[in-house]
Parts: structure tokens; sequence; C-alpha cells
């Protein structure tokens, strides 16, 4: 199962001298969310999808929805950014949206692959949504470190 460490950097450039570090973003200061097995590119789109109701490629080609930031030379980690509408969504959604969210958002091939159920998904959107909070005042945006 991939390693995903959710972050917030200040700007791409940040976010990706990140990307060569085998340890990821926390040991570098930054504030991180480990999400284990949920990907920046599908899972994340899927859970845009749910949150802003729309069409999973809708969500897909959004400025910044899971864009590879880092080097793809297949030697380290990589870096890809998180969609600031995602970011939004997940600031201004109340108690009963996040319920709402998990479940469907449990129900997607890729969570169901993963075996993540609808109060673990519940867990993984309030951390990722306590990200967001702490990091939308501040000016920063959200990235994923992956690395398998």
């Amino acid at each position: 199962m991939t390693l995903c460490d959710y972050f917030s950097a200040a700007d791409d450039r940040a976010a990706v001298a990140v990307g060569g570090s085998p340890a990821g973003p926390g040991p570098a200061g930054f504030d991180v969310v480990s999400l284990k097995g949920i990907d920046p590119v599908v899972a994340i789109a899927r859970l845009e999808a749910i949150a802003t109701d729309c069409s999973y490629e809708e969500a897909g080609r959004r400025p910044r929805s899971g864009q590879l930031l880092s080097e793809a030379d297949g030697q380290g980690p990589l870096v890809f950014s998180l969609s600031d509408t995602l970011v939004t969504a997940l600031v201004t959604a109340t108690r009963g949206d996040f319920r709402r969210f998990a479940e469907s958002w449990s129900m997607t091939a890729e969570l169901r692959h993963n075996q993540v159920d609808a109060e673990t998904a519940g867990g993984a959107l309030e951390a990722l949504a306590g990200l967001a909070r702490r990091a939308q005042p501040a000016g920063l945006r959200l990235y994923c470190w992956w690395a398998l």
C-alpha cells in the first residue's frame, strides 16, 4: 500500500523541495496528515466530485487537481497538488456534510479496494479538513507526498 502524506506548503516550489526526501514532509517541519492508501489523483478526485456535487471527470480537470509537480524519474517519492476547490469544500463542510461525503466516498472502488469503510473515510475526511482549515487562513496550499 502506498504512503500518502498530505501537507500544506506556501507554494509549489516549497512542496517540490520535499519530494526528494525519503522521510516525507513531516521531518521538514510541514503540517502533515498521513492517509495511507488514499491516492492524490483518483481517490481525491472522487472525494472532490462528491464534496462539490460534480462529475469525477470535472473534478479531475480542475486546476491543480492531482497535478504531478515533481520529477517522475521512477526513483523516489512524488509530489502532487490538490485543487483549491477541494480545499474550500473541506473548509466549509459541516459535520453532516462529512457524514454524507464519507458514506459516498467509502463506496467508491478505490476505497473499497483498500477496505476503507465509512467510519474510516470519515476520519480521513476530518483529518484532511483539519489540515485545510489550518492552511487556508495562512494562504497555504495542499499537497500530497506519495511513495511506495
